[in-house]
């Protein structure tokens, strides 16, 4: 087992990486301080695993309310939501109850939120089962719904106590999630970690043989590469922003084609290819590094083009954003592999070419 600590000062918190952790709840018994547990999971996650959480939570003589949530994106909802708080009134959860997220990124965003929201705060603890949840949305206190107006614009910032990222569990993750996840794991490369992205040159085969070695390295960097970014900036008010590369043009397909319909991690790997050929275009990133970039995505089996939705579409999704600054778009551009940059007021004819030209008719299989 790796550990990392993400150091926020009083909210800091430690993230244990390993294999067959849920075989080991001491791990998490020290973080849950009353004798109420509500667990939320999803219709896929909950058989798998609920009981190897629950039962022995139950033996420490632990109150446990399972929350059983539907699957998908397009369930990210204030009706969704609203499922979890029917469930913890309806058993009379009190306000040290400790939620526990038991599934991928939708069902820790949510119960993040829950948490945030029930009784004014209430502790919770991640434990993310799929790729794209352990190496980003389970790591830094992103928490939140979607609108059909905009992903993530409803939420909170609030921390977990700890994060327990089980490498077993991906063993169930069905090939196309479990790309998905990679496209993240390439961000942190992108970014900020030259090293890393030589690295995944090298090891994508291993990765996509779910290679254990691999996967604990993967995620370990990836989770070291964010808890850096959010220790310096936990709300988001300078250098975290860098995180949401390809996520301006991502969110705009995901919105623009339904919620669900593209997987969070697809539209990101897209996206990401888009912010890398505008970059190209704009003279900084090369057209060597544009080609690296798009053949490892591809290597991940991801997708490097994005949705047919039309220029103007995206636009007006885009201008939904949250990183719109007085009715400005910004972009996550690279200046070279490794290297990431905010920028703002993009040339509209080179913007133009990019929503006309990158992509493509077909949606990922």
């Amino acid at each position: 087992m790796q550990r990392l600590d993400l150091d926020l000062g009083n909210d800091a918190y430690p993230i244990l990486i390993g294999a067959d952790l849920l075989a080991q709840p001491d791990l998490i018994l020290p973080y849950i301080r009353s004798s109420q547990v509500a667990i939320v999971s999803n219709t896929t996650v909950a058989p798998l695993y609920m009981s190897k959480v629950a039962k022995p939570l139950r033996h420490a003589g632990k109150s446990v309310l399972e929350i059983v949530l539907p699957d998908g994106e397009e369930f990210k909802t204030w009706e969704t939501l609203n499922l979890i708080f029917d469930a913890l009134l309806r058993a009379r959860c009190e306000r040290k109850v400790t939620l526990i997220a038991l599934g991928g990124g939708v069902i820790g965003d949510m119960t993040g939120f829950a948490a945030a929201s029930y009784q004014r705060g209430v502790p919770f603890i991640q434990i993310p089962t799929t790729l794209l949840s352990q190496v980003d949305s389970s790591v830094g206190g992103k928490t939140g719904i979607n609108h059909p107006l905009g992903k993530n614009m409803i939420g909170a910032f609030y921390q977990p106590r700890i994060v327990l990222a089980d490498m077993s569990t991906l063993n169930t993750l069905p090939d196309r999630e479990y790309s998905a996840g990679l496209a993240e794991v390439i961000k942190y490369g992108l970014l900020g970690d030259c090293e890393f992205f030589c690295w995944l040159e090298q090891n994508m085969p291993a990765l996509l043989a779910r290679d254990t070695a691999a996967l604990e390295y993967a995620v370990h960097r990836s989770c070291w590469n964010k808890a850096k970014i959010v220790a310096a900036d936990e709300r988001e008010s300078g250098v975290r922003a860098l995180l949401n590369l390809g996520h301006t043009f991502g969110h705009a397909i995901e919105a623009g084609m339904g919620y669900g319909v593209w997987l969070h991690g697809e539209a990101v790997a897209a996206g990401m290819a888009m912010a890398a050929d505008l970059s190209c275009r704009m003279g900084w990133f090369s057209a060597e590094e544009l080609a690296r970039t798009l053949a490892l995505m591809q290597a991940a089996k991801l997708p490097v083009k994005g949705a047919r939705l039309g220029a103007q579409r995206y636009i007006e999704l885009m201008s939904s954003d949250k990183k719109v600054e007085a009715g400005t778009i910004r972009f996550v551009l690279l200046k070279r592999i490794g290297e990431a940059v905010m920028h703002a007021n993009v040339d509209a004819g080179l913007l133009q070419k990019v929503l006309e030209q990158r992509v493509a008719d077909e949606l990922p299989a």
